[in-house]
């Protein structure tokens, strides 16, 4: 019998760093097929087409009973479902009690979604649970569904979950179960077509390809490293139909620089149409790892390589979801320029009550588990500007990353960022959800998530795919909060009274996701931001916003990262605040907010980042509401939890806008 340790670091979702133990990769035999120049089916064009983009409101991280760790933990719906429950129908979800599901049914409809499967066990999932698989009463798969118990599950003791269940599907070296894949993995390999082929034609039912125009699907699909329980995700987007034979997963690269060169070989650089990017989600949990600088020890000119190809498949990063926000962190290693109190919203690791020690230039693992240091590269503001210090060292910036946010929902629920009821990560029922009992990531600590904005011309796959790659897109903590920002070196100190600012945003500068120009001439540049708050629906309307803020960053001659933060707009002290008992909104607030503002610090010899963010007045977190609405005589202990905010301020923040030196 070989040694338990080591099975631990070999589980892909646990798995080893290139820089400690790489994964052992378990390669398809033979190679996967790249995309085939099949065609792309035709669409009527666009009623609504607007050369001047419109605001799309989408989700970007969904899972569904197709994904290992949902279904293991009660979820059966499908990515049919998915979609409909983003188009405003009723579904039927997993409610944590089987036998008794409940219905989910979002608020308004969304522009855009993608269901985003764990591409890892997607095919021994499947043969698992059809009961007329060859493989289906095998004691591998027996154990997946929690039918019998694996002898390594008691021997660590480990309780009911998906990680006693991964057991089943996987060798002790890591690899696909024989039991379950055959000695060639061939069966494996044939389900996975299946299973993808299900995914694919589900999105293309759902692509509106009517003139309407009034929803797109994309395919997609999560790649899911997580070693030793540190989270470096991505999930890949497809501009079209066309795409690889199969999903590449984490078990057949072993490190994420690995991911990128196989999408460029099996898609972008096919010559067929296919093309994928790569997003890096909630970089919060990834103990440093996410934005980790690897290859420093390689030649120069490969250093150059491959910063240039991860800059080129990564244009957006995830901002936010479920498993907590990934901006900025106060009191972080060598970051100078003071205390943003904003930088507390949804803070997961925050919730262990833990100590938290800095990674200062290092990185550690285990941040799923509460263990481990804590990056600043694990927030997005300062990644950003790592990346700019990487071009001061090699000339090239792989961190120049634009902002979405998601949900990471693995009920089939896209979009269901409500604070007005439970968020949908898993089945849960109101006493389970509110139920702490020492847990350092239990439900009461998840939000609802966010949703991804675009500015797109029209609502279509090509439009959107384009609005993310030249990075012209927004993140928001869930309301359809709609901002925009522009940059520019003479744009009109009138324009947030001309009626002609987008226009002119357009004509006289670059829009959020864009660099600078370059300027020979003296003066700051000027940059133009506006957002309009989100009205919500009847029964629940959304908040005001309270202020404008821009956020600057830039890198000093010693490599240390200065961050500053200007209100530019609204009134932070505008005195509104929240009746907590009703969790009714009290006092002034915006419905608008524009400001034209110069950087009164502006160096010409400085690099520098500036991005946008528009925040609303106070309002309830979604614990708060349900502990009011409570019956019971005792309350659950996440109601009188003091790690458990009662109050927060949803927001949202537009891509950057890039200042280079000459």
């Amino acid at each position: 019998m070989r040694a338990i340790a080591p099975l631990l670091l070999i589980v892909p979702l646990m798995g080893c760093s290139l820089t400690d133990l790489q994964l052992a990769a378990d390669e398809w035999a033979p190679a996967p097929g790249a995309a085939q120049a099949s065609g792309i089916a035709p669409r009527e064009a666009c009623a609504h087409h607007d050369p001047l983009r419109r605001p799309l409101f989408g989700d970007l991280h969904i899972h569904t009973g197709y994904s290992m760790d949902a279904r293991a933990l009660g979820t059966t719906t499908t990515p049919d479902d998915a979609y409909r429950f983003a188009l405003g129908e009723p579904i039927d979800v997993f409610s944590g009690e089987p036998g008794s599901p409940q219905t989910a049914r979002i608020d308004r409809p969304l522009d855009f979604a993608a269901v985003t499967d764990h591409a890892e066990w997607l095919s021994e999932v499947r043969l698992c649970t059809d009961p007329a698989s060859d493989v289906y009463n095998t004691r591998s798969c027996k154990i997946f569904r929690g039918e019998e118990s694996s002898w390594i599950t008691r021997l660590l003791g480990l309780n009911e979950g998906f990680i006693p269940k991964l057991f089943g599907l996987l060798q002790l070296d890591g690899k696909r179960s024989e039991e379950v894949c055959g000695e060639d993995s061939a069966r494996c390999r044939t389900a996975l077509r299946t299973v993808w082929q299900d995914t694919k034609d589900s999105a293309e039912r759902f692509y509106d390809r009517s003139s309407a125009c009034r929803f797109t699907t994309f395919h997609a699909w999560e790649y899911s490293r997580s070693p030793r329980m540190t989270k470096i995700h991505r999930n890949v987007i497809l501009r079209n139909e066309l795409s690889p034979e199969i999903p590449i997963s984490s078990m057949e690269t072993g490190h994420e620089r690995n991911l990128w060169p196989k999408l460029r070989d099996l898609c972008n650089a096919t010559g067929t149409g296919c093309e994928a990017i790569a997003i890096p989600h909630n970089p919060n949990l990834s103990n440093g790892r996410m934005f980790e600088v690897w290859y420093r020890e390689e030649s120069e000119e490969m250093q150059r390589a491959e910063a240039a190809l991860r800059a080129a498949f990564e244009p957006i990063v995830e901002m936010t979801q479920i498993k907590g926000d990934s901006e900025c962190r106060n009191g972080m290693f060598e970051v100078l320029g003071g205390t943003d109190e904003l930088c507390d919203h949804e803070k997961a690791r925050d919730f262990s009550g833990l100590e938290l020690i800095d990674c200062e230039e290092g990185a550690e693992w285990g941040a799923q588990r509460s263990k481990g240091c804590i990056s600043r590269v694990d927030y997005v503001r300062y990644a950003l500007l790592s990346g700019i210090r990487e071009e001061k060292r090699i000339g090239v910036n792989p961190f120049k990353f634009g902002f979405i946010g998601s949900t990471d929902n693995h009920m089939a629920t896209p979009g269901q960022v409500e604070e007005w009821e439970q968020p949908y990560k898993f089945g849960a029922t109101g006493k389970n959800v509110l139920t702490i009992g020492g847990a350092t990531r239990g439900p009461a600590f998840w939000n609802p998530g966010g949703l991804a904005g675009v500015w797109a011309e029209e609502n279509s796959r090509d439009a959107i795919f384009d609005a993310m790659k030249r990075r012209e897109a927004f993140a928001t903590s869930g309301p359809r909060i709609v901002p925009r920002f522009f940059g520019g070196w003479d744009l009109p100190e009138d324009l947030c009274q001309t009626g002609n600012l987008v226009e002119t945003g357009y004509a006289e500068g670059v829009p959020m996701g864009s660099d600078l120009p370059a300027h020979d001439g003296p003066g700051a540049p000027t940059l133009v931001m506006n957002a309009l708050r989100d009205p919500g629906t009847q029964d629940h309307p959304g908040g005001l916003l309270q202020r404008m803020q821009v956020i600057k960053g830039w890198v000093d001659d010693e490599g240390r990262f200065h961050q500053q933060v200007f209100d530019v707009a609204g009134d932070a002290n505008n005195g509104a605040d929240l009746d907590m008992d009703s969790c009714t909104p009290r006092g002034p607030g915006a419905e608008q907010l524009c400001a034209v503002w110069k950087d009164p610090e502006f160096d010409p010899d400085r690099d520098a980042v500036y991005y946008a963010r528009t925040v609303e007045n106070p309002s309830c977190r979604w614990t708060t509401r349900m502990c009011n609405a409570w019956e019971g005589d005792v309350l659950p202990d996440a109601c009188t939890d003091p790690r458990l905010p009662k109050i927060i301020q949803e927001r949202a923040w537009t891509s950057p806008i890039w200042y280079t030196a000459s």
